[in-house]
């Protein structure tokens, strides 16, 4: 039976994660956000698809509160499989009004956070000599965004320590890997003006935004065996914006 931890996965694209690995034969899912109560309803979605779900409180820019959480859940489940690192946040501003407080939230959540989990759970997947992170990056950390500095920076900090993280672990028979969300359809893309939608269309070769469940199927092929021999990579689900 494997188990599998998903940060920042009470809603969106998180909780798509969520469901295609249970889909996928994922028997128990670890649904981890800053409040339990937000996670109930992708804890809900899970075990309606058959398989064990649970909720525990992290907050991944925090050692402690990530160290108890990764404590908490191999206590229950005896070990983690698979790991997802795709808590996130964005704090959008010109680099010239960009204040030091929104520089410095967006890198703990997005980058440190991703740093303090993969620390905590490799200890024990060294141990079993197996296991799987797959870590949610972005499009705009491989091209750069105007008014996304922080982001663009905590997501190609996130490429760079992928594969930093996969040349350290390989030996050991953990697999790192990236999935690089381009536009998806999100809360926020919805809120967007035609005229903006129109402007992102014309940068998307197959002219239509990604969906969750687009980057949730690239994140469960990374963290099965159908991806056995790879590692250290950056999966790219963008439409054709970008073809590096």
């Amino acid at each position: 039976m494997k188990t599998a931890v998903v940060t920042g996965s009470a809603r969106g694209i998180g909780r798509a994660i969520c469901e295609q690995l249970a889909t996928d034969g994922v028997d128990n899912i670890v649904v981890c956000d800053l409040k339990v109560e937000w996670c109930e309803e992708t804890v809900e979605a899970v075990k309606a698809l058959g398989k064990n779900a649970s909720s525990v409180e992290m907050n991944v820019s925090d050692a402690a509160s990530v160290d108890k959480a990764v404590a908490e859940i191999i206590e229950k489940f005896g070990q983690i499989d698979i790991c997802v690192n795709n808590a996130g946040i964005t704090r959008d501003g010109l680099l010239m009004r960009m204040s030091e407080e929104d520089w410095d939230a967006v890198l703990d959540i997005n980058l440190k956070g991703a740093f303090l989990v993969t620390k905590a759970v490799t200890k024990q997947m060294m141990r079993a000599r197996s296991g799987a992170i797959v870590n949610i990056a972005s499009i705009v950390g491989l091209m750069g965004n105007a008014g996304q500095c922080n982001y663009s920076a905590s997501k190609g900090g996130l490429v760079a320590f992928t594969k930093s993280c996969a040349r350290e672990l390989a030996g050991r028979n953990i697999r790192v890997n990236a999935v690089a969300p381009g536009f998806i359809q999100s809360k926020m893309t919805d809120v967007l003006s035609d005229d903006v939608k129109a402007k992102m269309m014309a940068n998307i070769p197959m002219n239509k935004l990604g969906q969750p469940a687009d980057i949730a199927k690239a994140v469960s092929f990374l963290a099965g065996e159908n991806s056995a021999y790879i590692t250290g990579q950056v999966l790219s689900v963008n439409g054709g914006m970008l073809m590096p």
